[in-house]
Protein backbone atom coordinates (compact mmCIF):
# COMPACT_ATOMS: atom_id res chain seq x y z
CA UNK A 1 0.00 0.00 0.00
CA UNK A 2 1.19 3.51 -0.74
CA UNK A 3 2.17 5.15 2.53
CA UNK A 4 1.02 8.58 1.38
CA UNK A 5 -1.94 7.37 -0.69
CA UNK A 6 -3.64 5.50 2.13
CA UNK A 7 -3.61 8.46 4.57
CA UNK A 8 -7.07 10.04 4.88
CA UNK A 9 -7.30 13.79 4.19
CA UNK A 10 -8.93 15.65 7.05
CA UNK A 11 -11.34 18.34 5.83
CA UNK A 12 -11.23 21.32 8.23
CA UNK A 13 -14.35 23.29 9.23
CA UNK A 14 -15.43 25.78 6.58
CA UNK A 15 -14.05 23.70 3.70
CA UNK A 16 -16.29 21.73 1.34
CA UNK A 17 -15.09 19.03 -1.06
CA UNK A 18 -17.36 18.25 -4.04
CA UNK A 19 -16.52 15.15 -6.12
CA UNK A 20 -18.23 14.87 -9.51
CA UNK A 21 -18.07 11.94 -11.93
CA UNK A 22 -14.83 11.80 -13.91
CA UNK A 23 -13.00 12.72 -10.66
CA UNK A 24 -13.55 16.46 -11.16
CA UNK A 25 -12.94 17.74 -7.62
CA UNK A 26 -13.97 21.20 -6.42
CA UNK A 27 -12.66 22.41 -3.05
CA UNK A 28 -14.21 25.56 -1.53
CA UNK A 29 -12.81 27.30 1.52
CA UNK A 30 -12.43 30.69 3.22
CA UNK A 31 -9.54 31.71 0.91
CA UNK A 32 -11.19 30.71 -2.39
CA UNK A 33 -12.12 27.84 -4.69
CA UNK A 34 -9.89 25.35 -6.50
CA UNK A 35 -10.99 22.89 -9.18
CA UNK A 36 -8.94 20.06 -10.64
CA UNK A 37 -9.54 16.96 -12.76
CA UNK A 38 -7.75 14.11 -10.98
CA UNK A 39 -6.82 10.72 -12.51
CA UNK A 40 -10.04 8.81 -13.33
CA UNK A 41 -8.57 5.43 -12.31
CA UNK A 42 -8.56 6.40 -8.61
CA UNK A 43 -11.66 6.17 -6.44
CA UNK A 44 -12.21 9.28 -4.29
CA UNK A 45 -14.83 9.11 -1.52
CA UNK A 46 -15.99 11.30 1.37
CA UNK A 47 -16.21 9.38 4.65
CA UNK A 48 -17.30 11.22 7.83
CA UNK A 49 -15.29 14.43 7.40
CA UNK A 50 -12.36 12.75 5.64
CA UNK A 51 -11.51 12.23 1.98
CA UNK A 52 -10.19 8.74 1.17
CA UNK A 53 -8.39 7.77 -2.06
CA UNK A 54 -8.31 4.08 -3.08
CA UNK A 55 -6.71 2.37 -6.06
CA UNK A 56 -8.21 -0.44 -8.15
CA UNK A 57 -5.15 -2.74 -8.34
CA UNK A 58 -1.43 -2.96 -7.57
CA UNK A 59 0.06 -2.15 -10.98
CA UNK A 60 3.07 0.17 -10.83
CA UNK A 61 1.18 2.97 -12.60
CA UNK A 62 -1.72 2.73 -10.12
CA UNK A 63 0.66 2.84 -7.15
CA UNK A 64 2.23 6.02 -8.56
CA UNK A 65 -1.14 7.66 -9.25
CA UNK A 66 -2.40 6.75 -5.76
CA UNK A 67 0.12 8.89 -3.89
CA UNK A 68 -0.05 11.67 -6.51
CA UNK A 69 -3.84 11.94 -6.34
CA UNK A 70 -3.84 12.08 -2.54
CA UNK A 71 -1.09 14.73 -2.50
CA UNK A 72 -2.89 16.92 -5.06
CA UNK A 73 -6.12 16.71 -3.05
CA UNK A 74 -4.31 17.50 0.21
CA UNK A 75 -2.60 20.52 -1.40
CA UNK A 76 -5.99 21.82 -2.58
CA UNK A 77 -7.54 21.47 0.90
CA UNK A 78 -4.57 23.20 2.61
CA UNK A 79 -4.53 25.90 -0.10
CA UNK A 80 -8.16 27.00 0.36
CA UNK A 81 -7.92 26.90 4.16
CA UNK A 82 -4.42 28.32 4.87
CA UNK A 83 -2.83 29.27 1.53
CA UNK A 84 0.80 28.94 0.45
CA UNK A 85 3.74 31.35 0.55
CA UNK A 86 7.26 31.31 -0.84
CA UNK A 87 9.89 33.81 0.29
CA UNK A 88 12.75 34.90 -1.95
CA UNK A 89 15.75 37.07 -1.00
CA UNK A 90 17.45 39.59 -3.28
CA UNK A 91 21.18 39.79 -2.48
CA UNK A 92 23.77 41.99 -4.15
CA UNK A 93 24.92 45.61 -4.32
CA UNK A 94 22.38 47.64 -6.29
CA UNK A 95 19.98 44.70 -6.63
CA UNK A 96 16.49 45.86 -5.68
CA UNK A 97 12.86 44.78 -5.85
CA UNK A 98 9.91 47.19 -5.92
CA UNK A 99 6.16 46.83 -6.22
CA UNK A 100 4.24 49.11 -8.60
CA UNK A 101 0.54 48.20 -8.50
CA UNK A 102 0.33 44.60 -9.75
CA UNK A 103 3.85 44.75 -11.23
CA UNK A 104 7.04 43.55 -9.58
CA UNK A 105 9.99 45.65 -10.80
CA UNK A 106 13.44 44.11 -10.30
CA UNK A 107 16.77 45.93 -10.69
CA UNK A 108 19.25 43.10 -11.15
CA UNK A 109 22.34 44.65 -12.73
CA UNK A 110 20.99 44.46 -16.28
CA UNK A 111 20.79 47.54 -18.51
CA UNK A 112 17.03 47.59 -17.99
CA UNK A 113 14.64 46.93 -15.08
CA UNK A 114 12.91 43.53 -15.22
CA UNK A 115 9.12 43.83 -14.87
CA UNK A 116 6.90 40.90 -13.90
CA UNK A 117 3.11 40.96 -13.71
CA UNK A 118 1.44 39.07 -10.81
CA UNK A 119 -0.42 36.06 -12.28
CA UNK A 120 -4.14 35.77 -11.58
CA UNK A 121 -4.82 34.41 -8.10
CA UNK A 122 -1.33 35.24 -6.79
CA UNK A 123 -0.02 38.20 -4.83
CA UNK A 124 3.56 39.33 -4.35
CA UNK A 125 4.83 41.69 -1.64
CA UNK A 126 8.22 43.32 -1.16
CA UNK A 127 9.60 43.78 2.36
CA UNK A 128 13.15 45.11 2.39
CA UNK A 129 15.23 42.65 0.37
CA UNK A 130 12.54 39.93 0.50
CA UNK A 131 9.87 39.07 -2.07
CA UNK A 132 6.91 37.12 -0.68
CA UNK A 133 4.72 35.26 -3.18
CA UNK A 134 1.39 34.00 -1.81
CA UNK A 135 -1.72 32.31 -3.16
CA UNK A 136 -4.02 29.29 -2.77
CA UNK A 137 -2.60 27.09 -5.56
CA UNK A 138 0.69 25.49 -4.46
CA UNK A 139 1.73 24.75 -8.04
CA UNK A 140 1.24 28.35 -9.24
CA UNK A 141 2.99 29.84 -6.19
CA UNK A 142 6.02 27.59 -6.71
CA UNK A 143 6.10 28.26 -10.48
CA UNK A 144 5.96 32.06 -10.12
CA UNK A 145 8.65 31.99 -7.39
CA UNK A 146 10.85 29.88 -9.70
CA UNK A 147 10.31 32.35 -12.57
CA UNK A 148 11.36 35.27 -10.34
CA UNK A 149 14.46 33.34 -9.21
CA UNK A 150 15.37 32.56 -12.84
CA UNK A 151 15.74 36.29 -13.62
CA UNK A 152 19.09 36.26 -11.72
CA UNK A 153 20.10 32.98 -10.10
CA UNK A 154 22.48 33.13 -7.12
CA UNK A 155 26.12 32.72 -8.11
CA UNK A 156 28.58 30.72 -5.97
CA UNK A 157 31.41 33.30 -5.66
CA UNK A 158 29.77 36.36 -4.08
CA UNK A 159 26.30 34.96 -3.46
CA UNK A 160 24.64 37.69 -5.55
CA UNK A 161 21.24 37.05 -7.10
CA UNK A 162 17.75 35.93 -6.08
CA UNK A 163 17.51 32.87 -3.85
CA UNK A 164 14.82 31.17 -1.79
CA UNK A 165 14.90 32.20 1.88
CA UNK A 166 15.64 28.61 2.99
CA UNK A 167 18.12 27.87 0.18
CA UNK A 168 21.79 27.39 1.03
CA UNK A 169 24.30 28.50 -1.58
CA UNK A 170 27.50 26.47 -1.70
CA UNK A 171 30.20 29.12 -1.85
CA UNK A 172 33.36 28.70 -3.92
CA UNK A 173 36.78 30.22 -3.33
CA UNK A 174 37.81 32.73 -6.00
CA UNK A 175 41.10 32.93 -7.88
CA UNK A 176 44.34 33.42 -5.95
CA UNK A 177 47.27 35.45 -7.26
CA UNK A 178 50.80 34.14 -8.00
CA UNK A 179 53.35 34.17 -5.18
Amino acid sequence: MSRIGRLPIEVPAGVTVDIKDGNLVTVKGPKGTLEKALPTEMEIKMEDGHVVVTRPNDLKKMKSLHGLTRSLLHNMVVGVSEGYTKTLEVNGVGYRAQKQGKKLVLSLGYSHPVEMEDPEGLESKVEGNQIIVSGIDKEKVGQFAAEIRDKRRPEPYKGKGIKYADEVIRRKVGKTGKK
